[in-house]
């Protein structure tokens, strides 16, 4: 069966469902390239998004060049951005890969937004899956790393996943597609291509189609951490009860249960709790009253009967991570409250609240302290980023409330400034039913 059949069948089944136009990330290579001409040959409504990163010079105009002159012979919507990613990477105190992709889906987020696109597409192959599992099995992250990369997440689709990257070079032949090569893929200056260079080659020479035979493993992988997550949601109704803003856990009752130690995790992780520490949370189930442990944002405390799961005290915690609304915490002299409403008529135009539609909302949000190289997209300036620092100079805030000053995290992007600004990012559409919203209010 021909690529393009297997293609339109995968997205029958899959994404038959999506409705409006599908924005395309080409990066003009082969797996991007091969993606967007299918699409387009299965009569989807694309657009096609290229982000320039300026770190292979002309070979990276070259890119650009290359994805434009195929959108416009075929009459496609071009949506490009260049990044000074290196100046990014060093604001950002992160890796030049890691902020690529955080450039990379935040303008993709922000494209699909602004031109009504129903979904992002991206290249990502059965090679691809096959990788990210060997990393995640090897850096030991549980049953959720063993699902790898998922073909739906949230608004980000991989109509790909069932093509080894054969396939795809074979299609790109016969179809007399261009594309260009990034030099940087034939090195093994990063752990992925380290992994697809040294380690998957040795298994296809040990295991004939051992890349699909993986694939296949992978999806059955996937259908069996859902049941483990029903399992474990079930286990966690039994055993987690919430008082006020605390949770209760009783010790005799979970120390009956088995797997203690896989339970153990899956309860405390969603409070900060690692892995590491699940030897430390047994422990304490046998301690005396008192007796706690810590992670970044809550206790475990041993009393009498339970354990009890809290938030740490707010003066001690840098930040604070909101899991659920409604929610209420004070922070210094200021009260934050958590809420989910009706979209007012008019938004409010106060700096003490935000507006974020709940369809951008994913918890945890976080509510910390600000810092140097925070930056966001003030509401208003037309999409021009401003870092934090500089609004503070601006606004002349004074060094006293400047510590008492938090920012609001929403996917590793900064939606608020407390009293100060919100982000051009989290904009309310038209036709939005619920919003979160966030008041800050001097405590009482």
């Amino acid at each position: 069966m021909s690529l393009l059949k297997q293609f339109r069948e995968n997205w029958g089944v899959r994404f038959g469902n999506v409705q409006g136009a599908v924005l395309v990330a080409v990066s003009g290579g082969r797996d991007s390239m091969v993606l967007a001409d299918l699409l387009y040959k299965s009569g989807i409504n694309i657009g096609v998004a290229h982000c320039n990163f300026g770190l292979r010079g002309e070979e990276s105009d070259g890119d650009e060049a290359l994805v434009k002159a195929w959108c416009e012979g075929n009459r496609v919507a071009f949506h490009k951005i260049k990044f000074d990613t290196k100046k990014e990477s060093a604001e950002r105190k992160t890796g030049t890969q890691e902020t690529a992709r955080d450039l990379r889906y935040e303008w993709f987020e922000q494209i699909r937004n602004e031109f009504k696109y129903a979904k992002i597409a991206t290249a990502h192959h059965a090679n691809d899956n096959v990788e990210t599992l060997l990393i995640n099995l090897f850096k030991g992250t549980g049953i959720s790393g063993l699902h790898g990369i998922l073909p739906n997440n949230g608004a980000i689709i991989r109509p790909l996943l069932f093509a080894t990257r054969e396939d795809m070079t074979r299609y790109a032949v016969e179809n007399s597609l261009v594309w260009r090569e990034d030099a940087s893929n034939n090195t093994d200056d990063y752990l992925r291509n380290d992994v697809r260079h040294n380690l998957v080659p040795v298994i296809e020479q040990l295991f004939p189609n051992g890349v699909e035979r993986v694939n296949e493993s992978i999806n059955r992988f996937a259908e069996a951490e859902i049941l483990y997550n029903r399992a474990i949601e079930q286990e966690r109704k039994k055993l987690i009860e919430k008082r006020g803003n605390d949770f209760y856990v009783p010790i005799l009752k979970l120390k009956k249960h088995e797997p203690l130690a896989t339970l153990c995790y899956e309860l405390f992780h969603p409070y900060g709790f690692n892995s590491k520490q699940v030897p430390h949370i047994i422990n304490l189930l046998d301690s005396d009253t008192g007796h706690f442990i810590t992670s970044a944002t809550h206790r475990i405390i041993h009393n009498r009967d339970f354990l009890i799961v809290t938030t740490l005290p707010h003066e001690s915690a840098d930040f604070i991570s909101i899991d659920e609304v409604p929610f209420k915490l004070v922070q210094g002299k200021y009260q934050y409250t958590f809420t989910v409403e009706d979209k007012p008529k008019a938004i409010p135009k106060t700096a003490n609240e935000v507006y974020i539609e709940m369809e951008q909302v994913v918890f945890p949000l976080i509510l910390r302290k600000w810092k140097i190289g925070d930056y966001l997209y003030p509401f208003g300036m037309k999409m021009k980023k401003k870092k934090v620092s500089r609004i503070l100079i601006d606004e002349k805030v004074s060094i006293n409330e400047k510590e008492e000053l938090r920012v609001l995290e929403c996917s590793k992007r900064i939606a608020w400034v407390s009293g100060i600004r919100s982000d051009e990012r989290f904009r309310i559409k038209e036709g939005v039913g619920k919003v979160l919203v966030v008041r800050r209010s001097l405590s009482n």
